[in-house]
């Protein structure tokens, strides 16, 4: 009898604890039991804009990313499997008066050099003295933790290029660093094709761009070395191969600005591939592409299979707003490509996706993905 007793006490508590549960923890249970069964489904259970995972070496990833509750700064991410993620709180803390950044922190992005771990960021510059709206710039900070907390290196950006800069990726090889950023649209209209097509149907009067550039940086992240070059930008003719994709914030009427941003760079059978985002960051059209070159700073060529990554409404799918991914390399030698994106249930808020990627024996990258349906956890 003592036995019944003690059975039945067990399935009461276990009820009890089922009703009790919020929806979140319900869906974070549900997370962990489709995660036992080998597979999991996207969107994952991390709202971040402009996700960046590191592989940390050890059997241990960490996430970090635009928002997620973080104020002024940045938090963090955990997980062994890449699919449950543990909160390990804010990592960075920006808009201190020692700290040269005052608002707008976006796109961290996090490297394990030598045991030590340095974060990159843009954030809003506060020596502005012509009052500028956008006034962003690319910093970097210093922890020996990937959960922080991470202190900036320097009391200003790294360098003033002399127009807002977003976006940092960072490549490094033989010895050498280079840096990856986007200039920003603000105050930069470009005539093109495209932008004398907008001023004729009278939707705007001018199309300001973000464009991509490299430069060789100091070893100690103090600077840079020599002149930025510039690698993406958006196509002059509207005949190009590339237009209808990258036009489609202009084309679709969205806002007056053509973006290449959030770009990322990797090596692959000495051929340099650098993935990078287009069209308006809150909008449907956000979409991924890539260009390939032999050198680190170009020149880059934009790749036909473009775009590799976009909305899937139009398939029948409910996700939209695809892009700022950045890649997570397993020890297998597998690829995957995590980004944010949007869904019916989240609204406009980004929340994170994680699909696989890989290059195909012609050299050309696919991403097999926007999915929402099972698959297997990355091992």
């Amino acid at each position: 009898m003592r036995v019944l007793f003690y059975y039945l006490g067990i399935i009461l508590v276990s009820w009890i604890g089922l009703v009790s549960c919020s929806p979140k923890q319900k869906q974070q249970e549900e997370s962990s039991r489709v995660s036992a069964k080998g597979t999991y489904a996207n969107p994952l259970d991390v709202a971040f804009g402009d996700p960046f995972i590191l592989n940390d070496g050890e059997g241990k990833y960490y996430m970090y990313g635009t928002g997620g509750g973080a104020k002024d700064g940045f938090a963090a991410y955990s997980s062994g499997n890449l699919v449950d993620w543990k909160f390990e709180g804010q990592v960075y803390q920006g808009n201190t008066e020692d700290s040269w950044a005052s608002k707008f922190f976006w796109a961290p992005e996090v490297y394990k050099i030598d045991g030590n771990y340095y974060m990159f960021f843009s954030a809003q510059w506060k020596v502005n003295p012509t009052n500028e709206e956008e006034n962003f710039m690319i910093g970097v900070a210093k922890s020996d933790s990937p959960t922080g907390p991470f202190i900036e290196m320097y009391d200003r950006p790294i360098f003033d290029p002399g127009y807002p800069i977003i976006d940092a990726n960072v490549y490094w090889e033989e010895g050498k660093y280079y840096l990856y950023y986007s200039r920003a649209c603000y105050k930069h209209p470009v005539e093109s094709e495209v932008a004398d097509w907008a001023r004729e149907k009278g939707w705007y009067d001018e199309i300001e761009e973000s464009w991509v550039y490299g430069v060789e940086l100091k070893p100690d992240f103090s600077g840079v070395i020599g002149e930025p070059v510039l690698c993406l930008r958006p196509p002059l003719k509207m005949d190009d191969a590339q237009s209808e994709w990258e036009s489609r914030s202009v084309t679709k009427q969205e806002i007056n600005r053509r973006w290449t941003e959030g770009s990322v760079i990797f090596k692959h059978e000495d051929i340099y591939y650098m993935m990078y985002s287009s069209n308006y960051y809150a909008g449907e059209n956000y979409a991924v592409g890539y260009a390939t070159s032999s050198n680190p700073l170009g020149p880059f060529t934009k790749a036909p299979n473009n775009p590799v990554l976009e909305l899937n409404t139009h398939k029948g799918g409910e996700v939209t707003g695809t892009g700022h991914n950045n890649i997570v390399f397993m020890d297998n030698g597998d690829m995957y490509c995590v980004y944010h994106g949007r869904t019916k249930e989240s609204g406009q808020e980004r929340v994170v996706f994680l699909d696989k990627m890989e290059i195909k024996s012609d050299g050309s990258l696919v991403v097999d993905g926007p999915t929402t349906t099972a698959q297997a956890i990355p091992f």
